[in-house]
């Protein structure tokens, strides 16, 4: 069923985050002050409650992170050679992402990957413009969500006539989430506050925000210094290798397990140095809490006055390659991005 044997690893965080929330309202930490685990466990004693609601909360805000990274991968690059397959795995993983999976094309997929930090880039991270380097990190998020808000409604009003079937996946990703957001705060408002909304804004703000990290102080016009890249491996373990951004943008339709090898071969020998950054929380430290915002050649980062958002909405039918489930091109596991941007020398495991 999956392309990749690589992808038991996304559908186990995927896993571990409904098994969380379940967890979650099954204990009930809000309720008590201690927490009676020995109806799990024969003779485990019970346990602070502050204690077990924060490590569940703060998995859950993990791997409702790593379900946003999931997200942004189906996107690119589905993850099951059937489409209805991938329609299916859509609607589960917006309950991880807490947004429709399909919204992610338009921002994403088609104003900022293919018009990269311009006027026509909704995300682009020149929107930002704090003077201490670290609220910009804070509210990158803010500081682009009406301009998100305003492509995805009207890429959305687009598609329903002009490609009815990918509106009708986000119509049916949207009522999903819906019912299951309105069934859990009926059940318990406080727990669904604390255990699926607020991990979700978290999810949504850590995604977006990552632009900013990868993207801030570069240069879009070169062929390789466009973006920047975090390569240790315990963060792309967790991350499924979403620090090696460069080759993504790249290739945008190769599949997130063969984005090391392919960096190391095509952008690597290439890159300037400082765009391959050992340490996502070093980095993060150095050019948002303790230093200045600067280019990546080091400089101080003067942002030009720009102008409003440009219209970027293309035709559907030139994006075959960008639309999610509705990227597979057959039945039988054809799939338009990643014919479109496979390197010659990679293929999908059996």
């Amino acid at each position: 069923m999956l392309r990749y044997r690589a992808d038991i690893r996304t559908l186990s965080f995927n896993g571990l985050y409904f098994s969380l929330l379940a967890l979650a309202f099954v204990l009930r930490p809000l309720d008590a002050s201690t927490v009676d685990l020995s109806r799990f466990v024969a003779g485990a004693p019970e346990v602070n409650s502050w204690l077990i609601g924060s490590i569940l909360f703060a998995m859950i805000c993990l791997t409702a992170f790593q379900g946003a990274i999931s997200t942004h991968n189906s996107v690119h690059a589905p993850m099951f050679k059937r489409r209805w397959m991938n329609k299916i795995y859509q609607c589960v993983l917006t309950m991880t992402y807490g947004h429709p999976v399909s919204s992610y094309v338009p921002g994403h997929n088609l104003s900022h990957h293919k018009h990269t930090q311009t006027r026509r880039d909704v995300m682009r991270t020149s929107k930002a413009r704090f003077r201490w380097n670290f609220l910009n990190l804070v509210f990158f998020l803010a500081s682009i969500a009406p301009s998100i808000m305003r492509a995805d409604s009207t890429y959305a009003a687009r598609m329903r006539t002009r490609h009815p079937r990918w509106f009708k996946q986000l119509v049916a990703e949207f009522v999903a989430l819906w019912v299951v957001q309105i069934a859990l705060f009926v059940l318990d408002w406080r727990l669904a506050l604390v255990f699926w909304l607020i991990p979700h804004l978290y999810a949504q703000w850590g995604i977006v925000t990552m632009n900013l990290l990868q993207h801030d102080g570069c240069d879009e016009t070169s062929e390789y210094n466009h973006s920047r890249n975090f390569v240790g491996k315990l963060v792309n373990w967790v991350t499924l290798n979403n620090g090696y951004h460069t080759i993504h943008h790249v290739t945008p339709g190769l599949h997130w397990s063969l984005l090391p090898a392919a960096h190391a071969e095509k952008i690597a020998p290439h890159i300037h140095p400082n765009l391959d950054q050992p340490s996502l929380l070093l980095y993060v430290l150095k050019a948002f809490v303790f230093g200045q915002r600067k280019d990546y050649l080091g400089n101080l980062l003067v942002l030009p006055e720009e102008g409003p958002d440009e219209e970027w909405i293309p035709d559907p039918r030139t994006t075959l390659a960008d639309l999610g489930a509705e990227s597979m091109d057959s039945e039988t596991g054809g799939l338009a991005s990643y014919v479109a941007h496979r390197p010659a020398s990679t293929q999908p495991a059996p």
